[in-house]
């Protein structure tokens, strides 16, 4: 199988580039290759490609920047898989692309389900959130991937950010009162592989959800942190109020993940499992 993805360097291009299944070959673009701030590009580089599925693996990611400039993060996050998807469609290619909890209002203790009505409280969730909509209008045979609390050895994330504080610092103030599945990155390149094999073989696909378990705070993964990585950092608990940010994050980021495991096998990956693997694979570097 031949995939196309578009994303070189974000958390998730880096891990499927590691972790190709036997027997498929994949084509990574990079912004040299396909801008996401011109649509018509991603539209071209799709049927120049002549792959057997797309995976979309880029997207605005800087959320409170997104308050500020919002319709730049539309067309990244909404008019450019929007474009992607209708080519996919006309070319009958099926189509995967990575989304959000930010979606959602965030509030309640409730897991959302993938039916769940969507109310986006920032400006980067609804970007993302009007992303989905044009995708699965466009007819494409899809999935709609929405994760949680990104992780890697690559890139910035909450990870490497704490191990780096955790050094420098005796104790930290961290959010409490946000709790989530924190996602290891090469889980979502797994997952991705899988549904689109699945896509390949005549699946329907629609909108999936995939985070990381148990579930937990914000606080309390710092802590987790700071254990696997021999820190003796203090994490000290803090509500969102204290912290504000130009962005309104979701209290309640849980994600029901039933649904993927259902029909594509894939099950919610052990966060901790994947937490040790990228402090270990810091520790190399």
């Amino acid at each position: 199988m031949r995939v196309l993805v578009f994303g070189k360097t974000g958390q998730v291009a880096q891990e499927l580039a590691r972790r190709l299944p036997a027997g498929v070959m994949a084509e990574f673009l990079g912004r040299d290759r396909a801008d996401l701030s011109d649509p018509a590009s991603c539209a071209a580089a799709v049927r120049a490609a002549r792959a057997d599925a797309v995976i979309n693996a880029a997207a605005w990611t800087a959320v409170d920047k997104a308050e500020s400039e919002e319709a730049a993060a539309h067309v990244v996050n909404a008019e450019a898989p929007a474009a992607m998807a209708r080519e996919c469609a006309a070319l009958r290619v099926p189509f995967l692309h990575i989304s959000t909890d930010y979606v959602f209002d965030g509030e309640g203790t409730a897991p959302f389900t993938p039916d769940r009505p969507t109310a986006p409280r920032n400006a980067y969730g609804r970007s993302k959130r009007a992303g989905e909509i044009a995708i699965i209008d466009s007819g494409a045979r899809a999935v709609v991937l929405r994760t949680s609390w990104v992780f890697s050895a690559h890139g910035a994330n909450f990870v490497k950010t704490m191990l780096r504080l955790g050094a420098e610092r005796q104790s930290l103030n961290v959010v409490a009162d946000q709790i989530g599945g924190p996602t290891p990155a090469a889980a979502i390149a797994d997952a991705l592989f899988v549904a689109a094999g699945a896509l390949a073989g005549g699946a329907s696909g629609g909108i999936y959800h995939f985070a990381g378990s148990p579930d937990v705070s914000w606080a309390d993964f710092a802590r987790a942190i700071m254990d696997r990585a021999g820190l003796t950092c203090a994490i000290n608990d803090i509500p969102t109020d204290a912290y504000p940010t130009p962005a309104r994050r979701p209290a309640n980021s849980r994600l029901d993940c039933t649904a993927l495991t259902r029909d594509f096998g894939v099950v919610r990956p052990d966060w901790r499992i994947g937490l040790a693997d990228v402090v270990a694979e810091l520790g190399e570097h």
